[in-house]
């Protein structure tokens, strides 16, 4: 029985000293990951807009009231909702397809 007892010590020690190696790659705080996730993003007049294969969409016309931007796309003025919105490398960058945005009402 004490060597049973020895053994089970021995593994959750050994269990303990793992876990925290598993986290010890992680150079980021949460608070950091969290500034980054929450950072505005750069809608103003004449930026571009991209779609999510790297495509441009169309140059940002105005951004309403509410904060989404809107784009005149096949000659209409189209909101895209801005929780669809996204930087990626730079560039404001939208999850949307443009036919999804050309049948947004």
């Amino acid at each position: 029985m004490n060597k049973f007892v020895a053994f089970a010590a021995a593994a959750s020690i050994a269990s303990f000293a793992v876990v925290p190696a598993a986290f010890a790659g992680t150079s980021q705080s949460v608070s950091a990951v969290t500034d980054a996730a929450a950072a505005p993003l750069d809608m103003s007049a004449g930026k571009m807009l991209y779609a999510d294969n790297g495509n441009r969409l169309a140059p940002i016309y105005r951004v309403a009231s509410d904060g989404n931007p809107q784009v005149i796309l096949n000659g209409r003025l189209v909101t895209v909702p801005a929780s669809s919105l996204s930087a990626v490398d730079g560039k404001l960058t939208t999850s949307l397809s443009k036919k999804e945005i050309a049948s947004a009402k």
